[in-house]
């Protein structure tokens, strides 16, 4: 992993412009009790490189109905932040990828660089290897890799299975495959976000 890559603003500022897209989707369907939603974002406090995250990084997108006696949340997909993990989904998903092939000099190294705890570690395995796999989304996304994607392998070899000349291409396409698992809302089509043509 670079560290370059991980300090670049202009790739963090991507995965808003994904996260933007996503929640006008969103909001655009409105609630289901058919009702307008209103902006409703909550702050966040996401850990990681902290000085190439502008304010965007500050809050997560959400939304509210605006009819009385409903009033329902609803909180689109995220590409930028994995659920309630305080690390950026980049972060869960590159520490996590590199753990196979590495010495344990650079294991440590890549831990100590994030500030990550060990048994921080040890919970996105599990979530990689025996919550992710068992996900509606892992269900309906798995049968688009030929040959099957090795599930003790996860999530390096799905992000080995992504064409892009650049990781942060390929890294992209993961972030947007597993972001429904991000949120209980239902309503996002994967298909309708490509990050290719998003980039400036």
């Amino acid at each position: 992993m670079c560290q370059c890559f991980l300090s670049d603003a202009r790739f963090y500022r991507l995965l808003f412009r994904i996260d933007q897209s996503i929640a006008e989707e969103e909001q655009q369907a409105g609630c289901l009790c058919g009702g307008v939603l209103h902006s409703a974002r909550y702050p966040r406090k996401p850990r990681g490189f902290r000085l190439a995250l502008d304010e965007s990084y500050d809050y997560r997108l959400s939304f509210c109905c605006a009819r009385d006696g409903c009033r329902r949340r609803r909180t689109p997909p995220s590409v930028r932040f994995l659920g309630r993990k305080v690390y950026l989904s980049v972060i869960v998903v590159l520490s996590t990828a590199l753990q196979h092939g590495l010495t344990e000099k650079r294991r440590q190294g890549l831990i100590e660089m994030l500030d990550i705890a060990p048994q921080t570690m040890v919970r996105w395995r599990r979530f990689w290897h025996e919550l992710f796999p068992q996900s509606r989304c892992w269900q309906a996304e798995r049968g688009r890799f030929m040959p099957p994607v090795e599930i003790a392998k996860l999530p390096g070899e799905l992000l080995g299975r992504f064409i892009g000349e650049t990781l942060s291409d390929r890294l992209s396409q993961l972030l947007v495959l597993i972001c429904p698992v991000t949120t209980s809302s239902s309503g996002f089509l994967r298909a309708e976000i490509d990050p290719q043509k998003m980039r400036s």
